[in-house]
């Protein structure tokens, strides 16, 4: 053999070990949420657009779902369904992923959720890996996944109360 089918077959050897070898385990890490970390929160400029964002979410009822989806017509996912609305009301664009809208957002205790607030869910195994829009009553809505279209949960659902990541706000400080 020349040199130059040496060179094929050691190129040909590494290739197949490499195709062969395990990819290493990359793991998410989300944004953190701590409050130090929110230096300048999203926030209203008006505190009526809580109740203009609660309106507005009751009237995608049933609009389907679409994994990346940020409008009613192509379909919507959780966090698209949110900066859809946020943006349509107030003009303020949130980013498309739940865990970047919480690092960019207030805190507030379940306890002190009004309507209008977002809650978030911990669905995937990370925080804040889905999110809603909290309508009162216990209540919120979602776009849920393939299988569903936007809809109404409860916050106490065996489902939802064990996953229960937090509630933020973008009302502006008083």
């Amino acid at each position: 053999m020349n040199t130059r089918t040496w060179w094929s077959i050691g190129g040909i050897i590494t290739a197949l070990a490499g195709c062969g070898s395990v990819p290493p385990v990359v793991r998410y890490t989300p944004p953190a949420v701590a409050e130090s970390a929110v230096r300048d929160p999203i926030r209203f400029d008006d505190p009526r657009h809580a109740e203009q964002v609660v309106l507005y979410a009751y009237g995608l009822l049933g609009t389907g779902y679409q994994f990346g989806g940020r409008n009613p017509e192509a379909g919507l996912d959780c966090s698209g369904m949110v900066s859809y609305i946020v943006e349509q009301v107030s003009g303020k664009r949130l980013p498309h992923n739940a865990a970047r809208i919480a690092a960019q957002t207030r805190s507030v205790e379940r306890d002190d959720l009004q309507p209008g607030d977002l809650v978030f869910f911990n669905t995937l195994n990370r925080p804040h890996s889905h999110m809603g829009i909290y309508l009162g009553e216990g209540k919120f809505i979602h776009a849920p996944n393939s299988r569903g279209a936007v809809r109404i949960e409860r916050l106490a659902s065996r489902y939802f109360s064990t996953r229960f990541d937090g509630g933020r706000t973008l009302q502006p400080e008083i």
